[in-house]
């Protein structure tokens, strides 16, 4: 989650002619026809009201979730999406998809951007591009609030009773398995679920007894079940997140100048404010 863009990546993005759009739809053009790059008056390009088809996952609070009060999807990754998309005169179709089938499916070109906290990788960058970082997370443990067993990654690994919620593919499942367990993927210790929000209401009913996850993430769902959960012991990491795009994707150069104007202007940390500080559940 972090990083800045390279001038000269940044200017020979500018200086092509032509962007890959597609046919003109009723909200403007989508991602496929050629259209030419204009720089606007605020310094960023201008993608004449083309639609970005983005997709995410919604069981990540607070970065993408489903309000329980009003069903509506919100999060810092839709505001911050929305808010890059009117920088760049764009409109924004968003789609849902389940964590395993996302970095595929954009892979593939089913969808212009992804995003669902998804770390920075050179693995997953040999599959997609990623946008400059526009976050950075440390792991943490997220336990039931009564939990004084353990209270740290030594202590949770001397206890073989102990089990570790994640999902597969994710940051949170390697490092449970290297910084945490013994270097075994196939550990019985770690116990698989589809989303981050299944294996937090497993921690709540006692089927599991710890789940990594980034402290804006963790504060969300304590926030969310008050007096049920608590986090404890110091990071176990540091990531990078990103947006994920078609290998190629000329929507790259856009989002990161976009990102980059939101890290100078104070936009980004508003938005860190609204939603890992200001938002109650």
């Amino acid at each position: 989650m972090k990083k800045f863009f390279v001038i000269a990546a940044l200017l020979a993005c500018i200086a092509i002619p032509a962007m890959a759009m597609g046919s003109k739809e009723a909200a403007g053009q989508k991602a496929g026809a050629s259209a030419e790059i204009v720089i606007s008056a605020s310094g960023l390009p201008d993608l004449n009201g083309m639609t970005i088809v983005a997709v995410t996952e919604n069981a990540y609070t607070p970065l993408n979730f489903v309000d329980p009060k009003t069903g509506k999807a919100m999060g810092w990754e839709y505001d911050a999406v929305n808010e890059i998309a009117k920088r760049l005169n764009a409109k924004v179709d968003w789609r849902l998809t389940s964590w395993d089938l996302m970095i595929q499916a954009v892979r593939d070109g089913q969808f212009d951007v992804g995003m669902d906290g998804i770390t920075i990788t050179e693995e997953r960058a040999g599959q997609v591009d990623f946008s400059d970082p526009y976050m950075v997370s440390q792991q943490f443990m997220l336990v039931r609030a009564g939990e004084t067993r353990f209270s740290d990654g030594n202590s949770f690994a001397a206890n073989p009773k102990l089990l570790v919620g994640a999902q597969a593919g994710t940051t949170n499942f390697y490092v449970a398995v290297y910084d945490v367990l013994d270097g075994d993927e196939a550990n019985p210790r770690i116990k698989l679920f589809e989303t981050f929000g299944a294996s937090v209401q497993a921690l709540i009913s006692g089927d599991i007894d710890m789940v990594l996850m980034d402290a804006a993430s963790s504060k969300g769902y304590i926030g969310a079940n008050p007096g049920k959960l608590k986090s404890v012991g110091g990071p176990l990491g540091t990531e990078e997140f990103g947006f994920i795009f078609q290998k190629g994707s000329r929507l790259v150069g856009p989002f990161n100048m976009a990102i980059k104007a939101m890290k100078e202007d104070g936009t980004l940390e508003k938005l860190n404010t609204k939603w890992f500080f200001d938002y109650q559940p």
